[in-house]
């Protein structure tokens, strides 16, 4: 089971602009990547998984505009969407019906208004005890100036995600953290949270 604290980071906020231009480069390095792969998959048939693409791009550019550790979970999310493509491709070639069309190659973000997401583990995560402990409640991204308060003690991983003209960051927190969640509808600050049921199990969300 996981805990997911999330905080919002909208326009107004002093680290939305450090965020953004993150999430700029994050999408840089995913469009080189798919067009690597595509045109691999288009022109020679052949699918290039993420350790292959992963040494291929190791001296890009858009790699390098990154902590490794993110570049390096960039590529991973870009495999899993892959994946998900060929997994929609067998269903698709087994039974037609069930789709409205042949499913699509991954998309390219747009070259301006795109951005991608960004994910830190523990190990992309500075000023922590070591095995997921934080000091002083405080979040600091690798290669982000910025900081990010939060309830929990460890976490797993952080999540940066981006939405129509906010971001969300979102604090994975391990199993062994659930004994600290907040009770039921319990205020922390100015957040609220619920339980919320997923297909990784009970998470913590804020309250609507």
């Amino acid at each position: 089971m996981q805990l997911t604290e999330r905080h919002v980071i909208d326009r107004a906020d002093p680290r939305f602009a450090v965020i953004d231009e993150a999430a700029f480069k994050s999408k840089n390095l995913y469009n080189a990547a798919l067009y690597l792969i595509r045109q691999t998959y288009i022109f020679e048939g052949k699918y290039l998984n993420y350790n292959e693409v992963q040494r291929r791009m190791k001296a890009h550019e858009a790699y390098k505009a990154l902590p490794a550790k993110v570049s390096q979970q960039i590529l991973m999310q870009l495999d899993r969407n892959w994946k998900s493509f060929f997994e929609a491709l067998k269903a698709y070639n087994e039974d037609p019906s069930k789709f409205l069309g042949r499913p699509k190659l991954p998309r390219y973000k747009d070259k301006m208004d795109g951005r991608n997401i960004l994910i830190y583990t523990i190990q992309a995560l500075s000023g922590g005890r070591g095995k997921g402990a934080l000091q002083q409640g405080l979040i600091k991204p690798s290669g982000l100036a910025i900081t990010v308060k939060t309830q929990q003690t460890y976490v797993d991983q952080v999540r940066i995600v981006p939405r129509n003209g906010f971001y969300v960051v979102e604090v994975s927190a391990p199993r062994h953290a659930d004994k600290d969640r907040p009770r039921r509808g319990q205020q922390l600050g100015k957040r609220c949270w619920l339980p919320h049921l997923t297909s990784e199990g009970n998470q913590w969300r804020k309250a609507a």
